[in-house]
């Protein structure tokens, strides 16, 4: 089944470093477009998110929000003995050529040392952390998109079996429109032979009358010959059926646009070509069924 651009979806992961929660937002776009709001300490993590909804994901705009709680226990180090020992050299040494300089406070040696806290080893944590939480937020993403294109797949099918009957209806009538129009041929022949002569009908034979009907006939269904039209869009539906009911591979939404571009066009063909009202009215119908066909396939990755 073909999968929906709109969806939500969240994960979360945890480990003695802290709590990570990463959620993802879809909408309709032509294109992959994803939109980061991190914060500044976690930058690092972009790379990682980018590389993760790029393999899962080839349409939409995505909104991604990554949030994070480390643990109390970890947000403020204590330092270590050879961090103080390398603060007390470099202060003795920079004492030795100016006596007067201070020694840093407990606040200052505390803040120092939890900038240096991020070290390697924490960002390959987050890092795991992230790709847990990211593994999660696409699963449940590509769950409901699979369950909106379900529901849209369906009011498509419904949509294309209506424009079929449009078809058929459509089809069963031409020989009943050719037909009247030789009978209109006929009696305006007759009103205007009439006309011009009472006795115009005894200048004039059988044959050659049913000749002019006939050529008259033969011109009108030319004319208005819609049957290339109706074949063509026959054959669309049945494309765009086909891919309704085809698992997701590539981009299906483009190929259905493309469709509803194609199909519109032959509706637009039968309306110009059009000899009975029943005909431009029934291309009228197709053309409203197929702009809501191009409307639900915006929304298809």
């Amino acid at each position: 089944m073909i999968h929906s651009m709109t969806a939500f979806g969240s994960g979360m992961a945890e480990s003695a470093q802290g709590q990570l929660t990463v959620e993802l937002r879809s909408v309709n776009s032509r294109y992959l477009d994803i939109h980061m709001r991190l914060p500044d300490e976690m930058r690092f993590l972009e790379t990682t998110l980018r590389d993760h909804i790029g393999k899962q994901l080839s349409r939409g705009k995505v909104d991604v929000r990554l949030s994070y709680h480390q643990h109390a226990a970890l947000l403020v180090p204590s330092p270590d003995n050879e961090y103080l020992q390398a603060i007390a050299q470099q202060l003795a040494t920079i004492r030795a050529i100016m006596p007067d300089v201070t020694a840093p406070s407990l606040m200052e040696l505390l803040q120092t040392a939890t900038a240096q806290s991020t070290t390697s080893r924490d960002m390959e944590s987050w890092t795991a952390l992230c790709t847990q939480a990211c593994h999660q937020g696409l699963q449940q993403l590509q769950q409901a998109r699979q369950r909106e294109g379900q529901r849209l797949a369906q009011m498509m099918l419904s949509i294309t079996n209506e424009a079929q009957g449009i078809l058929e209806d459509t089809q069963q009538r031409l020989p009943t429109i050719l037909q009247k129009h030789q009978e209109q041929i006929t009696k305006r022949l007759h009103d205007t032979l009439s006309q011009l002569s009472p006795k115009g009908f005894a200048q004039i034979s059988g044959e050659e009358l049913t000749a002019r009907i006939a050529q008259e006939a033969s011109l009108f269904s030319m004319r208005s010959d819609i049957a290339e039209e109706l074949d063509r869009l026959r054959s669309h539906i049945k494309e765009v059926q086909a891919l309704l009911e085809q698992p997701p591979k590539g981009s299906h939404g483009k190929r259905l646009d493309f469709l509803c571009q194609e199909m519109n066009r032959e509706a637009n063909t039968l309306g110009s070509k059009a000899a009975a009202l029943d005909i431009t009215q029934a291309a009228i119908n197709l053309k409203l069924l197929i702009d809501q066909l191009r409307e639900q396939a915006q929304n298809i990755e």
